[in-house]
């Protein structure tokens, strides 16, 4: 189902976490949100990779990955957080270029705000930021995911297909359907495993802006080139936060995508690939 390279695994503190590598150069790390894995990014890594560049994809443990983490692991945001740069740290890469979409771009700021030193450069793509960690229509998720039963019930009707394109599953985050095979590789780790159901628990139960807006704060002095890489028409994570964060973060540029909702990798691969290609390069020059 996948050509994002050869599969590896790496282990960490928190566990064990399973990625792909592909081609070699400057490092690319990407970062899913939660309920997507590696998958999210099928359509850009291959070229990516082929522009002449190290292509890093793990499935990080946010909802969607097959090896569930220690149980005592940190998962809040600032412990998610913590396994990106964990995980830079295990593979010792350096001058990464750093990109992520969803709550990835959020777990990225937040990694970024506290441990900044392995990345060069960084890609965000719509992602939660300031107020919005989550944006309004999923606001109520971390009160029901502590109710009892609710992680099995959540599990169970997101194998129901007629939901998918409502805007509380895929709906608002792509224009176009996301296909079954890769919906059910979504989805299925949560229905199988206990552990996995834990791990995502335990981020979404602790989700609160704070997070964002602190990382927010700090990265007013984060001095190395950002790209915004957002969907105009985006409806989870409006314009106006990637305006924002490009008028607080001192070297950002912020360039628009049409016809794309969030998941810009699934609507307009295209668009990423040659801008990733494009800012990533530019560190050679």
């Amino acid at each position: 189902m996948t050509n994002l390279g050869q599969e590896h695994r790496v282990t960490l503190p928190q566990g064990e976490v399973r990625y792909y590598e592909s081609g070699s150069g400057q490092t690319v790390v990407f970062v899913h949100g939660v309920f997507t894995n590696a998958l999210l990014w099928r359509k850009v890594v291959p070229d990516i990779a082929a522009a002449g560049f190290r292509c890093i994809t793990p499935d990080w443990p946010l909802g969607a990955h097959e090896i569930p983490m220690h149980p005592d692991a940190d998962l809040t945001p600032a412990g998610a957080a913590d396994v990106i740069a964990d995980f830079l740290e295990a593979l010792d890469l350096r001058d990464v270029v750093l990109v992520g979409n969803d709550t990835g771009g959020a777990l990225s700021q937040i990694m970024l705000s506290r441990r900044p030193e392995r990345v060069a450069r960084v890609v965000l793509l719509p992602s939660d930021s300031f107020e919005y960690f989550f944006p309004p229509i999923f606001r109520p998720l971390p009160k029901f995911v502590r109710l009892p039963g609710a992680m099995p019930l959540l599990a169970r009707l997101l194998q129901v297909k007629a939901l998918h394109r409502l805007p509380v599953l895929f709906g608002w985050v792509t224009k176009r359907p996301v296909p079954p095979e890769i919906a059910d590789a979504y989805f299925t780790p949560l229905l199988r495993s206990a552990g996995v159901r834990r791990d995502v628990r335990k981020l979404l139960r602790a989700v609160d802006s704070k997070y964002t807006l602190e990382a927010a704060e700090k990265l007013r002095g984060f001095d190395r080139p950002v790209l915004l890489l957002w969907a105009s028409e985006d409806k989870l994570f409006p314009i106006r936060l990637a305006q924002r964060l490009a008028a607080l973060l001192p070297d950002a540029r912020l360039v628009e995508v049409a016809d794309a909702y969030t998941f810009i990798p699934e609507d307009k691969p295209e668009a990423v690939v040659r801008h990733v290609v494009e800012f990533a390069g530019a560190m050679a020059d």
